[in-house]
């Protein structure tokens, strides 16, 4: 899981730490990680305080501090052995059965990604990332250039098709990512909606 950013755009306040339909946005994405690649997550984490958020879960921080998500997601794949599916710790929708698809559809690539219909037409937020990708990673780390596909002519790429994705549901909602105070009450309005569909 990546909980490296400043949080810049919440208040410098721990994103994942809100909470969501009763329950911290973390252990709603930790449940749903868990259920998929049935081990304990990595949090990748800056915060003073992070090692307390759950004793269950090993936390590291960022290898390179101030680089963004992709500094997220190069300490996860530097951390791991093997292929690593990385979660943005701020989706309080990840979906495990979407998770436990990409895990599984990862074979043969260096990065696996959904297909998300957004601007990128990916999203990297919630992908595999095996160990091929660190050396590009971390060169591009070295550049002011920070997206976190632009590494991604280095390695080879694959996709889980939109129309797989939209098997779990909608990719506006299963990749919402809770940035802004705006963004919270947009995510608990839609859980509520969600819950009242399912009562």
């Amino acid at each position: 899981m990546l909980a490296g950013g400043q949080a810049t755009r919440f208040g410098g306040k721990p994103k994942g730490l809100e909470q969501v339909g009763g329950r911290r946005i973390l252990d709603r994405v930790v449940e749903e990680l868990a259920a998929a690649i049935r081990e304990p997550p990595l949090l990748v984490a800056n915060a003073p305080d992070s090692q307390v958020w759950r004793d269950d879960l090993r936390t590291v921080p960022d290898r390179r501090p101030g680089r963004g998500s992709l500094g997220g997601i190069f300490t996860a794949v530097m951390e791991a052995d093997g292929p690593v599916l990385c979660v943005a710790w701020d989706m309080p929708f990840a979906d495990r059965h979407l998770l436990r698809d990409l895990a599984a559809g990862a074979e043969g690539w260096d990065a696996f990604l959904p297909e998300s219909g957004g601007p990128r037409g990916v999203e990297p937020l919630c992908a595999v990332y095996g160990p091929a990708c660190r050396q590009p990673i971390a060169d591009q780390l070295g550049t002011d250039d920070l997206r976190v596909v632009g590494f991604h002519p280095k390695v080879r790429v694959g996709r889980l098709t939109l129309d797989r994705v939209r098997g779990y549901g909608d990719p506006n909602e299963l990749f919402f990512n809770v940035n802004t105070t705006d963004d919270l009450l947009r995510a608990r309005a839609l859980w509520e909606r969600r819950a009242s569909f399912q009562s």
